[in-house]
């Protein structure tokens, strides 16, 4: 528990800067505006396509990993689904509201998730952890897009919009071509790997900063209660999802581990600007991602411990 708690504190110091600096020096938003569009569209891409390329994929639990990890989020975005009569009924939640919730369920927060497998496990931990990006990222791109296009619009969409948003993700794209290189072995020159591990790197900690500027701790004097419904689905179901199916899968050790940190990290802080870009309840989104990631701090380490346990 204290390894973990050790691996997880810079992660968290890096959010909590980025608080502090958004109330210090760069108080204009649009400075962070830029900061968010330059790690969504070329950094944390560059990211996903080194660690992707670079991962020695057949050494670990490819088939376990990316099952146990896809299958909780079908499992999630399922259960979420069923939940909308009730949260209409009940609690008045409204088609953007709904897709802010359904955010705040499913989506990981990958920053986080891969600088914590890294500090944990190292070479062997990223590795798990890339397996994890090829499983998630592109399915809840594809299921995010596709919700918000469903009930965000006042219009049903149209095919070609929500087709054209999913092909225009630069993170589906990171993966795509991390995944083509790693398969051909592609021998680029190493100026270009360089080049591209540069961009990477940069990308966890200004990525980190990005959530620490995003977050509205005013906002959580009077969470509503569907932020503290999806808030626990994502800290406290979704891990007991993952971990489940990787046991059922056979999964141990530092594979259940990898496991339980990803799916127990907060939701994306890029959930924020798809909220905003497709029509969600962007400050209902805020306010998740805020509660997210302070709980986080005490339920991630309590998740890993357990799943290394087990």
């Amino acid at each position: 528990m204290a390894a973990v708690f050790a691996s997880l504190l810079p992660v968290f110091m890096l959010i909590v800067a980025g608080a502090v600096l958004r109330r210090t020096l760069a108080r204009d938003d649009a400075h962070w505006i830029g900061i968010e569009k330059i790690v969504y569209y070329v950094l944390f891409p560059a990211l996903l396509v080194d660690t992707v390329a670079s991962a020695d994929l057949g050494s670990v639990p490819l088939v376990g990993i990316g099952s146990a990890l896809a299958g909780a989020v079908l499992i999630m975005s399922a259960l979420c689904l069923a939940l909308r009569p009730l949260l209409t009924s009940r609690w008045h939640v409204d088609g953007p509201a709904f897709t802010s919730f359904f955010q705040g369920a499913t989506r990981w927060q990958t920053f986080v998730a891969l600088a914590v497998a890294g500090n944990l496990f190292g070479d062997r931990g990223l590795a798990l952890a890339a397996v994890a990006v090829v499983a998630m990222i592109p399915l809840l791109n594809v299921i995010n897009v596709w919700v918000l296009a469903h009930f965000a619009a006042p219009q049903p969409p149209d095919w070609r919009y929500v087709l054209a948003a999913i092909v225009q993700n630069p993170l589906i794209w990171g993966c795509v071509i991390g995944g083509v290189l790693n398969i051909a072995a592609a021998p680029l020159p190493p100026p270009a790997w360089v080049f591209i591990d540069l961009l990477g790197r940069s990308s966890l900690a200004l990525g980190l900063l990005t959530v620490g500027s995003g977050l509205r701790l005013g906002e959580l004097l009077r969470p509503r209660a569907v932020t503290v419904l999806a808030t626990t689905l994502k800290l406290a179901v979704m891990p007991a999802i993952a971990v489940g199916l990787g046991m059922a899968f056979g999964l141990r050790g530092a594979s259940l581990a990898v496991i339980a940190c990803c799916a127990s990290v907060p939701s994306a802080s890029n959930a924020y600007v798809l909220a905003r870009q497709m029509g969600g309840d962007a400050p209902l989104m805020a306010q998740i991602l805020t509660l997210e990631t302070l709980l986080a701090i005490v339920t991630m380490p309590i998740a890993i411990a357990l799943a290394s346990r087990l």
